[in-house]
């Protein structure tokens, strides 16, 4: 019998999911909100300080433009300033001479300006440019097609805006105020992990019961889940260029390489775990048989991405981490060695291999991850 529903004339289910759907809308926003607040603090100090420098010191007439330079700097991509600043003055500079060129010889007007928007965009093509390169070069191209016959002497101008925006928001992002990489990048880290942790036992439990819809569930919120990786490396990225150029934090190099390499290889582990419950539910749908070892493997590995996340935030060597990942695999060894079905050994290789890019996440070398793998796989260790 359908069960009754409430006054909104939703039934309770359905209700009390799209309660826990808002609140984690709204932890997700807060987190961004962590994450992002202090990319608005510098873009709005590196606008200031770009249009008192073009139009004070350098008594520019018109520095829209160095603000615009600044704030497309540091916002047009967390990581990767300082090639973007590169990329941002060679498309301006790339867009005068086309736009320049052109003019001279064809004039100006509506097909004139498609013509030098569309030569700008394909020199910056041909240069390998990016996204970045191409607006820039397409958007100075504009400006010189449509505003030289009104306003005299707008090439110089417009270079030096893209200079001096360019530097002063280096400046803010690398001197003035740098983020502190190791706060920024543990504070997007922890949510991750935590997820990626809460994933894999839910995984293993769908495994143990048998029960195919939770372990379709897991697969769909994992896909979901790729934007919080990405979100991750990216804020990796820009910690590694604060590192790298910042003097005040050059003391966190060493820190945030470790952190870098680790990012990189969990990724690694999250993109394998998908395909482990992918042939989870495979394997479940095929009425394969399931050894108590399986499912056993699966939560441990969960629980070694748990310890590493909690051993990254104490600071401590991931051991514990290294010791629970290797228990995985000795548990998906023995359940290989019992009844097991074509999709369960898959299932098998594919928690091995997650579980060599967890050990190579906490520092271990490539090889002797491998032989780490292996000798737990045959029970050796």
């Amino acid at each position: 019998m359908p069960s009754n529903p409430d006054s909104s004339g939703r039934r309770p289910g359905v209700a009390a999911r799209l309660r826990a759907r808002a609140k984690g809308s709204g932890r997700n926003s807060y987190r961004r909100l962590q994450t992002y607040l202090i990319v608005g603090v510098q873009a709005g100090l590196a606008a200031a300080l770009s249009w008192v420098v073009a139009a004070q010191v350098l008594g520019n007439p018109e520095p829209t433009f160095a603000p615009a330079a600044a704030v497309g700097t540091i916002a047009a991509a967390l990581g990767n300033r300082t090639r973007r600043t590169v990329e941002l003055i060679v498309g301006v500079v790339l867009g005068i001479a086309v736009g320049d060129l052109l003019i001279l010889l064809i004039g100006t007007g509506a097909w004139q300006t498609g013509a030098v928007v569309f030569l700008a965009i394909t020199a910056a093509a041909v240069v390998r440019g990016t996204g970045a390169l191409m607006t820039q070069a397409g958007g100075t191209a504009v400006l010189i097609a449509t505003l030289t016959p009104t306003v005299a002497d707008l090439e110089i101008p417009r270079t030096v805006n893209a200079l001096v925006g360019g530097a002063i928001g280096l400046l803010v992002v690398l001197v003035l105020v740098p983020i502190n990489p190791l706060r920024t990048v543990r504070r997007v880290a922890s949510p991750t992990l935590d997820l990626f942790a809460r994933e894999m036992t839910d995984s293993a439990e769908a495994l143990a019961l048998g029960d195919v819809k939770r372990a379709e569930r897991v697969l769909e919120r994992m896909r979901v889940a790729e934007r919080e990786l990405n979100r991750l490396g990216e804020v990796v990225t820009a910690a590694d260029e604060v590192v790298r150029y910042s003097p005040v934090r050059w003391h966190r190099r060493r820190t945030l390489g470790a952190y870098r390499r680790g990012v990189e290889h969990m990724d690694r582990a999250f993109r394998n775990s998908r395909g482990l419950v992918r042939r989870i539910g495979t394997t479940l749908r095929d009425n394969e048989p399931v050894p108590p070892d399986l499912p056993a493997a699966v939560e441990h590995f969960g629980e070694a991405v748990r310890l590493l996340h909690r051993e990254f935030l104490a600071g401590k060597e991931p051991e514990q981490a290294r010791q629970r990942a290797l228990r995985a695999v000795r548990e998906a060894g023995r359940a290989c060695r019992e009844e097991i079905g074509f999709s369960g050994t898959i299932v098998v290789s594919q928690l091995r291999t997650a579980c060599n890019d967890l050990l190579r996440a906490t520092g271990v070398g490539r090889n002797e991850a491998r032989s780490m793998v292996r000798a737990a796989a045959e029970g050796q260790r």
